[in-house]
Order: C-alpha cells, then structure tokens, then sequence
C-alpha cells in the first residue's frame, strides 16, 4: 500500500552518452551507463503502452499527466519518505493484529498508494479508480449512503443503483469466516496506522475488470463511513495472499497468477494483468516463501547483491535470518545494515569521481551532479536469489532524487523489495506454483 507511495517520478532517469575521464577502456565502459538527469517534477505528457494485452488494466501512477486524478503534483521528497516509512512499519507491526482479525489491518490507505487503476463495479457497471495493493486483504470502495465520506474522483457508488447488489447476511459463513459484526448486515472496520478508518457492510456485486473478465460475485466492503483516507481514489483492490484478496477469489477463473509492470515515469503507462503472461521466455522465477505467521505476504530468498557485475561478500544467512517481502506499495527497499553498508561501499567506489552532498532523510548516500550533464551509474545493481534467479535492476531505480536508492532501516527484522526497485519488470505472481517471476523491459 501504500502506499502507498509515491514516487514514480522522483527519480532520477538515465539515457547512454558518453563518460570520457574516467572511464579507460571499453570492458570498463560496459559497468557503466550514463544518464541524464531528471528533477523530481512528472513531464506534461502521458505516453502510450506499447504491445499491451486489451485484456490488461491500464496501471498509472496517481501523479503526472497518466494519473486520472485532478490533483497530480508531486509530494515532497519528505512527504515520500514519511509516507513511505509509515507504509513500511504499519504493514509489518500490524501483521499479528490482522491475522487475528481479518476485517482489520494495519496498512495506512493514505501510504503507499501510488499506483492506481480502474474497474467497474456493479449492474450498470460505475468506474471507480482504485489503488493496487500486494498487501492488502479485503477490497473495498467507498459506498452511498455516506456518513462521512472523503473526496474521490468518480461518483461515489451507490449499491441501490446496482441490480447485482447484495449485502452479506449475519447468519452467512462468509460473515463468521471473515470475522464480521452483526445488526443486521455483516459489517467489517479496518483501522489504518494515521489513526484514518473505513467501516461499511461486506457486500457482493459484480466487478467489471474489463469487458470480457467480470467477476460476478465479487466479495468487497462497502464502506459509508471513510475518514481521511485516499484523496482522489475510491478505495483498495487487494491482491495479497489473504482469503478475501481478488487473486484468492478468482483462483478458479485465473489460477492464482496475477501480474504487473510497474512504469519507470509517471509519464509511462504500466499495466496489471490476471492470469498467466502469454510469453513466459523470458520470465525467471524464484520461490515464494510462506511465513507462519505473516501468511499473506509474498515472501522472496533474496540471498546476494551484485554492483557492475560483482558480487558483494554477504553471506546469505544475513537476508534470511528476518526475510524479505516483495510489496508493491513500498517504495524504497530497504535491506539489513550489514548488507546495506556493502551495498553503500561498493557504490561509492563506483561514483568517487563524483562530489557528494548531505544525506536526504533516510538516504545517506546522496551526490551533487550540479554542472554536469551526463553521469555514469553502475551498468547495473543485481538481486541474487536462492534458487538461482536474479533481478538487474532497472536505471530507473538505482538512484533517487540523486541518492542511492535503498536504505539500511530494517523493518522488525524484515526486508522489503521495494516498488521502486521493480520497475519496468513483469512482476508474477503465480501462488498455485508458489513462485515468483521477473520479465525484463515489461514496459518503459
């Protein structure tokens, strides 16, 4: 969630040129690419997704000329960071608390939540644009009539407008199984980390993904009283591991697989897409690991960094020890100290022709590229997996706002790969095999 954040356009973004004094020989040259430099403002033009399935959803950050929503200025890089941090801690504090309760979590909505797309919801359907999230459970809009609603760009829903309408009963079992309380609908509560909160009735309705995937009986919570949560969306489309997640109640219609690319720009189009990909070639999977006590996350073993082609002397046991997360709504990865500090050196080593400047909140690793038009980063940053399969990450989310974009605060022990890290990747979640996939150069 949930950021839900965020920060698409703030990096800072790269196109090859040339890099004359320090670079002396070609096999030297190939460790680096040289970028241009981009302010953390979004461009004015939206472009087109290329070779997209008419099948997918459209997916866009919240910000730029692709967002839907009439307020699309940047936040502040401190507004970033904050929300992010937020994101990260809710998301891994509450976990216990969610797992006792599902109709509760923990994920402040206001975090976390850069990406969005849109979808139908009932007979007629109404579009409402929704904010995607690997790590949220329960789906959920906001529903007439409101006692308190917030803004959001599209109407608000109303149910008695809807023929497929219909409320979930208390003597239900799928009242009692996802711990609902009862008058005389079942009602869930979900209670965010800024102390925001949405309450309604669980309900049934119709949900148009596009015009030949609806899924008639889509389980959601209608919520009439939302205070001070999303700004501009209408609400959560969950797709974690959980019983309520949009991916476990289509596992029937698309086997538990689900996708999405993620773009490098907020003038990019990205793309979420349900099923298998219809060319796996060049997809590499790793396993997805289970947590007891975290079940609904993914969880990837993230075991080793590489930086221009070498691999960093990180014992695996040093990620594994509290595992790591692939969350969508994270923006900043954040890594243990130890691999951190590795990952910080070797970097440095790597940009010592350039002058630094003061660390940005939690970015200690910063450079001033003031008076410079082009500048070399490594060719690449690589994940390593414990199966084998690797994750070079993208120029795009290398640096940000001119500062190496990962960060050494662990969350209670875990890690995060964060969203930043995975852009322009078909990210793939296929839980029936209990993988996860990586296909490069997915969008721009």
């Amino acid at each position: 969630m949930a950021s839900s954040a965020l920060l698409t356009c703030s990096c800072v973004l790269f196109l090859l040129l040339s890099y004359r004094s320090h670079l002396a020989n070609g096999e030297e040259a190939q460790r680096y690419h040289v970028v241009q430099r981009r302010s953390l403002n979004p461009g004015a033009v939206c472009s087109s997704l290329e070779g997209s399935n008419v099948t997918s959803l459209r997916l866009v950050s919240r910000y730029g000329p692709c967002s839907p929503f009439e307020a699309k200025e940047l936040p502040s890089l401190e507004q970033i960071l904050l929300k992010d941090q937020l994101r990260a801690n809710y998301l891994l504090k509450g976990v216990a608390k969610s797992q006792l309760n599902d109709s509760m979590a923990s994920i402040p909505a206001e975090y976390g939540g850069e990406y969005v797309i849109t979808v139908g919801y009932g007979t007629p359907s109404r579009e409402q644009t929704v904010t995607m999230d690997t790590g949220s459970d329960l789906s959920w809009i906001q529903c007439k009539p409101c006692s308190a609603c917030y803004s959001q760009q599209q109407p608000i829903f109303d149910p008695s407008q809807s023929s497929s309408y219909a409320t979930i009963p208390c003597n239900s079992p799928d009242c009692s199984q996802h711990q609902g309380s009862c008058s005389s609908s079942c009602a869930y509560n979900m209670t965010y980390g800024d102390g925001s909160s949405s309450s309604g009735v669980y309900s049934y309705d119709r949900l148009t993904l596009s015009p030949t995937d609806v899924i008639e009986t889509f389980l959601f919570g209608c919520g009439t009283d939302n205070n001070l949560l999303f700004k501009g969306a209408a609400g959560i489309l969950g797709l974690s591991r959980g019983i309520l997640s949009l991916v476990s109640q289509t596992s029937q219609i698309y086997h538990s697989v689900f996708s999405y690319c993620l773009p490098s720009t907020p003038n990019s189009i990205g793309f979420l897409k349900l099923g298998e990909p219809g060319d796996a070639s060049n997809t590499v999977y790793t396993r997805m690991l289970t947590s007891s006590n975290r079940p609904s996350f993914y969880f990837v073993d993230l075991i080793g960094i590489s930086v221009a082609g070498q691999q960093l002397a990180i014992p695996p046991s040093v990620f594994r020890s509290g595992g790591t997360i692939m969350d969508s709504g994270t923006v900043i990865t954040r890594l243990p100290p130890s691999a951190y500090e590795a990952l910080r050196s070797a970097f440095q080593e790597h940009m010592s022709a350039y002058p630094r400047k003061p660390p940005k909140e939690i970015f200690d690793t910063c450079y001033d590229f003031s008076g410079y038009e082009t500048k070399p980063v490594p060719t690449n940053i690589t994940l390593h997996f414990g199966d084998g399969a690797t994750l070079d990450v993208d120029s795009s989310g290398i640096l940000f706002d001119d500062c190496l974009a990962f960060s050494g605060m662990l969350i209670y022990g875990l890690g995060i790969i964060g969203n930043v890290q995975q852009r322009t990747y078909e990210v793939v979640y296929d839980v029936g095999n209990v993988r996860i996939g990586f296909a490069p150069h997915a969008c721009s």
